[in-house]
């Protein structure tokens, strides 16, 4: 699990934790922890294929898989609002489609993980609308 963090003073981390069970005992570890501020860039390698893995630069780079491509955009989601409303830094991210990143584009709503198929369904709609005009003579 990526955990996005923001203490009382504002100092924004992301943790890591581990999630395993031991018999019928659930136990979690933290495994790593960032600070926001040392992240230089998300990369979500492909923009153009739904895959799960992406990549965070600090000093080192972490190369990574989320659970599934709608976990890895709301991952970048959380960590650029974070980004905009603590640090205010130039924080990059890269190899993902803008569109579902950014909240000022005309597909963000409170679900963001429905965004694709809201898309999919406008573009069908689009066409159905296209192939029902008659043509001019």
């Amino acid at each position: 699990f990526f955990c996005p963090t923001v203490t009382k003073s504002e100092e924004v981390k992301i943790i890591m934790v581990k999630h395993y069970r031991i018999g019928l005992d659930e136990k979690y570890e933290v495994t790593k922890k960032w600070s926001l501020n040392d992240l230089q860039m998300i990369d979500g390698k492909e923009a153009d294929t739904d895959n799960p893995f992406f990549d965070l630069h600090f000093k080192k780079v972490y190369s990574l898989e989320a659970y599934s491509c709608a976990s890895k955009y709301a991952f970048a989601r959380t960590v650029n609002k974070l980004n905009h409303e603590y640090l205010k830094k130039d924080l990059q991210i890269v190899n993902f489609d803008s569109t579902y990143i950014n909240d000022d584009s005309i597909w963000s709503s409170n679900n963001k993980d429905c965004l694709v198929l809201m898309r999919i369904c406008f573009y069908a709609f689009n066409l159905v609308c296209l192939s029902l005009c008659p043509l001019p003579l």
